[in-house]
């Protein structure tokens, strides 16, 4: 098994009926390594992710994690095997408040009086959790119903649980959606921040965010593959301001 490679997807292609929603996707991912993927809405973005988490199946091609062929594995498995995600839609808790949310994705089960409560067996797993909510910018808002957050809280809240997963891949989509821009500043520095050893794949629409996070960029359009390079090669290309863009890609410090 290869020890220096976190994903590669080679030639990969969905396809819903007739409609060729990705087709023939490749590229590789090394562990430690920043990926954005980038492109208009309807490009394929979140249909590649889809199949790389095992959400859908693809329809053709080969996807490896670690060095072990993953294309007919379940999510589940995937997930047991290092890989964590976040969705474009809230796939929380409403009920519940942060600090429970991040309690359950931490393998808690202690429910009492139909509320989550630290024990004696539990106390270590809540002091992750309020780590966690810090790391992520929601110091204090541990006790928060989570339908009291606000949306860019909620999406906070959500990577929070994606990292309570201690995953190998981390996969990220639009996690900077309904942020502020102080928001956007935090999630950069967090996103930059990551231990080494985690590896990361963000579909993201902040271009500040997407060239600012990645060691490589990847352009879809219309479910292709169309350019892969370094952020400053992205800045640089036409064929991306007038397919994506449609302007010039402002300075990222």
């Amino acid at each position: 098994m290869s020890t220096d490679t976190a994903l590669v997807v080679d030639d990969v292609s969905k396809h819903f009926g007739g409609l060729k929603a990705m087709r023939h996707v490749s590229l590789t991912l090394g562990v430690g390594e920043r990926i954005s993927v980038i492109g208009t809405n309807g490009a394929g973005k979140s249909t590649l992710f889809n199949c790389i988490a095992g959400t859908f199946p693809a329809s053709s091609g080969r996807i490896e994690l670690f060095g072990e062929d993953v294309t007919r594995m379940s999510a589940s498995r995937r997930a047991r095997r290092g890989l964590a995600r976040t969705f474009q839609t809230s796939r929380l808790f409403e009920q519940l408040t942060a600090a429970e949310n991040v309690f359950i994705a931490l393998g808690g089960n202690e429910f009492r009086g139909g509320l989550l409560r630290p024990s004696r067996f539990g106390r270590e797993r809540w002091d992750r959790v309020e780590r966690l909510l810090e790391r992520v910018g929601l110091a204090g808002r541990d006790e928060t119903v989570v339908a009291d957050l606000s949306h860019g809280e909620q999406r906070q809240l959500e990577l929070a649980m994606a990292l309570a997963l201690q995953p190998r891949l981390l996969m990220l989509d639009e996690p900077a959606a309904g942020f502020s821009p102080a928001e956007r500043v935090h999630l950069t520095t967090l996103l930059r921040e990551l231990p080494q050893e985690i590896s990361l794949l963000l579909i993201e629409h902040d271009m500040d965010i997407a060239l600012a996070v990645a060691t490589r960029v990847i352009v879809m359009h219309d479910g292709e593959k169309i350019l892969e390079g370094t952020p400053d090669e992205i800045r640089a290309s036409e064929r991306v301001r007038e397919i994506y863009l449609g302007g010039s890609v402002a300075d990222v410090a």
